[in-house]
């Protein structure tokens, strides 16, 4: 870490944050145009390290709320423009968050433990 930097973590980790709080927002708002938005929540975001794209991760993605976003996305980038202080806005991109799967799967195998040996 840079010795003049005040930031407890690195940029990427902030610019992260930013986008995540920004989308969720933009996405909320959406909804209420779109009902394929609706029940969507923004897990986490993954920026390439020259920021020119992110990866935004929802904690479930219908084909039809991937669609809506696909439809929405220059709308969400406008917001994401307009909303932070980035010098160009990602181009995004739309995925569901596969540790929410992985956990999910988990949960169901404890799930069928647990029954078995009852």
């Amino acid at each position: 870490m840079a010795a003049s930097s005040n930031h407890p973590y690195p940029r990427s980790a902030r610019v992260n944050e930013i986008l995540r709080e920004v989308i969720s927002d933009v996405v909320l708002r959406l909804a209420d145009l779109d009902e394929r938005l609706g029940l969507l929540t923004v897990t986490g975001i993954d920026t390439t390290p020259d920021m020119r794209n992110a990866l935004v991760f929802f904690d479930s993605l219908s084909d039809e709320a991937k669609a809506a976003l696909e439809e929405r996305r220059a709308q969400i980038q406008s917001a994401v423009n307009v909303q932070t202080r980035l010098k160009r806005t990602p181009k995004l991109a739309f995925k569901a968050d596969p540790a929410v799967a992985s956990g999910e799967a988990i949960e169901e195998l404890l799930r069928r433990r647990h029954h078995d040996d009852e």
